[in-house]
């Protein structure tokens, strides 16, 4: 039974829709932001709420900044909640790529586009790492040696293997679990009989390209583990190398598109499926891989709003988060290694640190208009 909200649907409707259309940077910064917002700020979700949502969106296969929309949805409003804000989260993104593929297909290519992110991406590195180092803070008590113990490996191995490990996940909420000493950690096996039923469904024979795209990529919402960017190497062992579908350069390109648009990364399977099959192709895409993360949300939902505060639950919980945070860490490493790669995208990353730092109230958007226009008189003029 849910507690009575400080907050109507309608707010929240709107903030995921404000976050997924000016929330850029991908799933580090979109959760640093969910965080900051509606925990730090507003108050309306509750600190242990967040975590067994984080803790749950790291477990389940999907897009994580989805799936914690998602979760925290359903908080206080149940599945009408969850299914309103996960549409709303991810709708903004999804228009805005529908027209940037009409736009790849009128021009041939991107360009222009690329030029003005050039800037939008240093500056969104330096909002990720100043959003992430926020939420580390609230995350991990200044006197816990082992949380940070377990946040460093974490990080340590997201930056070595550019990629989310999910026994590493599990094995941190196993360990802090363990040397809090807290007894009686709750199973959960809700979903398999879900995940039964999309796994046999991907066995169905047929000929049509738009069956083709919804099997694949139900197959990438259900088997793949981790942030929108674990999605990366299965879409391209997929659409380029298996099926054929788009050249190396439009599949890069198609990332590009997914990394220079706000909302979750993952909404690069819209662009793929335009390009493969225009506007049916594009939603059947989206519709594929999100509706799967939708329902390995809500399934088990009940049971982490039940068992949650249980203290062993709570701990493992807690393990998970700091993993999962540790992992965010990591993945502002690599993507500052493949962003900023010359001494101007450097020099914006580091302003924006700077700026942010010394006006925490300074809105995002205002640096990113401004290094967007930084961005295209450097690679232009300079």
């Amino acid at each position: 039974m849910t507690t009575k909200a400080p907050y109507s649907l309608t707010d929240l409707v709107r903030y995921f829709l404000r976050l997924g259309t000016l929330g850029f940077g991908g799933p580090p910064a979109l959760v640093s932001a969910m965080h900051r917002d509606l925990v730090a700020e507003r108050g309306w979700i509750a600190e242990m709420d967040y975590r067994e949502g984080l803790a749950l969106a790291q477990l389940a296969p999907g897009p994580l900044a989805a799936q914690l929309a998602i979760y925290l949805g359903y908080v206080h409003y149940g599945v009408w909640g969850a299914t309103l804000t996960g549409v709303a989260f991810v709708i903004p993104s999804f228009i805005m790529v529908l027209a940037l593929g009409v736009a790849y297909v009128q021009f041939e290519g991107l360009p222009p586009m690329q030029a003005l992110f050039y800037g939008i991406g240093a500056a969104v590195t330096g909002i990720i790492a100043v959003g992430t180092y926020r939420l580390t803070r609230k995350t991990v008590r200044a006197d816990d040696p082992l949380g940070w113990l377990l946040l460093g490996i974490s990080a340590g191995a997201t930056i070595l293997t550019e990629t989310e490990l999910l026994w590493l996940v599990l094995l941190s909420g196993g360990v802090y679990w363990l040397f809090n000493r807290r007894p009686g950690l709750i199973r959960f096996n809700t979903g398999n009989s879900v995940a039964l039923v999309l796994a046999q469904a991907l066995t169905l024979p047929t000929d049509s390209i738009l069956w083709k795209l919804a099997l694949f990529f139900t197959k990438a919402g259900v088997f793949v583990f981790g942030s929108g960017l674990a999605i990366v190497p299965f879409l391209y062992g997929g659409v380029v190398k298996e099926y054929g579908w788009l050249t190396e350069q439009q599949f890069l390109d198609a990332v590009a598109v997914a990394m220079i648009t706000p909302g979750p990364v993952v909404i690069t399977v819209a662009f793929i499926g335009f390009l493969v099959a225009g506007f049916p192709g594009a939603g059947v895409s989206a519709l594929a891989t999100f509706l799967p993360c939708y329902l390995f949300t809500i399934l088990p939902a009940p049971y982490f709003r039940r068992w949650g505060k249980h203290s062993g639950v709570k701990a493992f919980v807690d393990g998970i988060t700091i993993a999962a945070v540790g992992a965010i860490a990591g993945a502002v490493v690599v993507l500052a290694r493949r962003q900023l790669t010359d001494l101007p995208a450097t020099a914006m990353a580091l302003i924006s640190i700077g700026l942010l730092y010394r006006f925490p109230k300074l809105p995002e958007l205002v640096l990113i208009g401004g290094a967007a226009l930084a961005g295209l008189l450097i690679r232009y003029f300079f």
